[in-house]
């Protein structure tokens, strides 16, 4: 990784915002850049305030003019789309040879869609989704599964090691989107099954502490039991990864599978557990918030 290397960051949410900056301890030179400004300044204030040289600018396609690597990490297919594409989008502003890494988690399609746009414009693309949340882009220990060409993975993976614990080349364009549909169906039908066995603890009168280190050692062990248990037990959800972009998700997922002419009807039916939730006024909590949906065990 050169420390002289260009970088601009698009998008300086939860995510994002974690990401660029351990780009910028890295020493790479870091512009950042978020459609809500207000969010923008607070990213460049903790940067200073850790004593990170960054830079700020005022529209997307002035923080990727210079820069000869692009990241983004924005919300949803249509929010990628008004920033980057478009003849005064992002990519149209990019320096001919750069490469554009994508983090934000998005339909395969639009994926494709990008790289295309971007080979015509004479630009590198990785479409780069990530999985460990919150805590993994502030401590620097994502898993990022990658869609691309082996030249410009060569290229972004020096990069991406920043907040990375692992990185995995999957294939062509789209198909680090593909991989990332898979990892939330896995998540889906781990925090229902999850959520099931919590309350049947609860209702059976069991030492919860008890049964989390009877059963966490065993072949029921999982990230979300190790980091969820104790939480979802005492009813605790505002961090993590939100029910609302856990939805945004299983949609694309469910689109993936109807396009293909699978059905996945569990995870159709978490789906619907999720939109419980949201009706409950948990769309901003943790995605452990699924087991709200089940009723509590009378006292």
């Amino acid at each position: 990784m050169n420390a002289r290397t260009n970088v601009a960051f698009l998008g300086l949410g939860v995510m994002g915002g974690p990401m660029a900056r351990h780009l910028a301890a890295a020493g790479l030179k870091v512009t950042g850049w978020n459609r809500t400004a207000s969010r923008g300044e607070a990213w460049l204030a903790g940067c200073k305030a850790q004593g990170l040289e960054v830079t700020l600018a005022a529209s997307a396609s002035e923080a990727v003019r210079d820069a000869d690597m692009v990241l983004a990490c924005l919300g949803n297919d249509d929010d990628l789309a008004s920033v980057m594409l478009g003849d005064s989008g992002a990519l149209a502003a990019m320096k001919p040879g750069a490469l554009f890494v994508d983090h934000t988690t998005v339909s395969p399609a639009i994926a494709r869609r990008i790289a295309a746009e971007a080979e015509r414009l004479g630009l590198m693309t990785v479409d780069a989704p990530v999985s460990g949340g919150q805590a993994g882009a502030e401590n620097g220990k994502l898993s990022i599964m990658c869609g691309g060409s082996d030249a410009a993975m060569a290229k972004a993976q020096p990069v991406m090691q920043a907040y990375a614990a692992r990185i995995v080349h999957i294939g062509a364009a789209g198909a680090g989107q593909g991989a990332k549909a898979v990892n939330q169906v896995c998540i889906a039908g781990l925090l229902a099954g999850l959520s099931e066995g919590v309350r049947l603890a609860q209702a059976s009168g069991l030492d919860m502490g008890k049964v989390f280190e009877a059963i966490s050692g065993g072949a029921a062990q999982s990230w979300q039991m190790d980091n969820r248990w104790d939480t979802m037990a005492k009813g605790e959800f505002d961090f993590g990864f939100a029910v609302d972009w856990m939805r945004k998700d299983l949609a694309i997922v469910l689109a993936e599978a109807k396009d293909t002419g699978l059905s996945l009807p569990v995870t159709a039916l978490v789906d619907q557990f999720y939109a419980q939730v949201q009706a409950m006024g948990g769309s901003r909590q943790d995605t452990s918030a699924l087991i709200r949906h089940l009723p509590e065990a009378a006292a």
